[in-house]
């Protein structure tokens, strides 16, 4: 089981602002999910992105709260603390992280860091009230974090998210919490709606779809439907705003010939 170990070693690693060690964290083939910019990365990309992101950093990282232990992913919480005149503000934000057997096949980060507000949320006074909002509706951090890590192995496990009907109460109800307490842990969660939260596993089945050995010959459509959505135009739009392509030019990088 990774757990604290793996926590350590990998706060560690952020903590000496060492690009590849904390790539080496990821199993090959394994992505970095950087959730606020939509951004997916792995291998070559994602250390030259952490070079250049530590290059500006001057923050140290601490592990908040307990790691939460699901059937095969963990989830932590972590502050980002910076140093002493370096202008920066403090920040918080959560990791999930998902493994097949000791490998580590994907890191998804979430965090509110004073950058990604102000660029898309219209600043701090949006997202404040957006937390004031959800201040009344009962969830203290802790329940925020079980939740967290509940629905994550949820939509893992079960892929509810290829009910192309899936809805909010329909998944509130699988996870036996109220529809006010998911949508909390979605929003100020996750920081996204619950079609985007949706729609980004739908993504990433359709990626392994599309990369897979078989995909030359299955239509685009098709995959789109297999994996959740009801029109190809759905389907793009996601798949572009997740991965910044579309799925064929996705399914070309794979040396697969598009079909449309």
């Amino acid at each position: 089981m990774i757990s604290a170990d793996f926590v350590a070693s990998y706060l560690d690693a952020w903590n000496d602002h060492d690009a590849g060690a904390v790539a080496e964290h990821l199993a090959g083939g394994g992505t970095y999910c950087d959730m606020p910019t939509q951004r997916q990365l792995s291998g070559s990309e994602l250390i030259a992105h952490l070079e250049d992101y530590f290059a500006r950093d001057h923050c140290q990282y601490q592990l908040v709260g307990e790691i939460l232990v699901g059937e095969n992913a963990i989830a932590f919480q972590y502050r980002a603390c910076p140093e002493e005149g370096s202008g920066q503000l403090p920040w918080t934000g959560a990791e999930f992280v998902t493994f097949e057997g000791d490998s580590v096949i994907r890191i998804e980060d979430y965090y509110r860091s004073p950058d990604v507000d102000a660029a898309s949320e219209g600043g701090n006074g949006q997202w404040q009230r957006r937390v004031q909002r959800y201040a009344k509706s009962g969830l203290d951090d802790m329940a925020m974090k079980d939740f967290m890590a509940q629905l994550a192995t949820l939509m893992s496990d079960e892929q509810c998210y290829l009910d192309p009907d899936l809805t909010l109460p329909q998944l509130a109800e699988r996870l036996d919490c109220s529809v006010n307490h998911l949508s909390q842990v979605i929003n100020a969660g996750f920081g996204m709606s619950f079609y985007d939260y949706v729609n980004g596993y739908r993504v990433r089945r359709a990626e392994a779809m599309l990369a897979g050995a078989d995909a030359a010959s299955q239509a685009i459509l098709d995959i789109a439907l297999a994996v959740g959505f009801n029109s190809s135009s759905t389907f793009y739009s996601a798949f572009k705003k997740v991965t910044g392509q579309t799925p064929a030019q996705y399914r070309k990088t794979g040396d697969c010939s598009p079909q449309a």
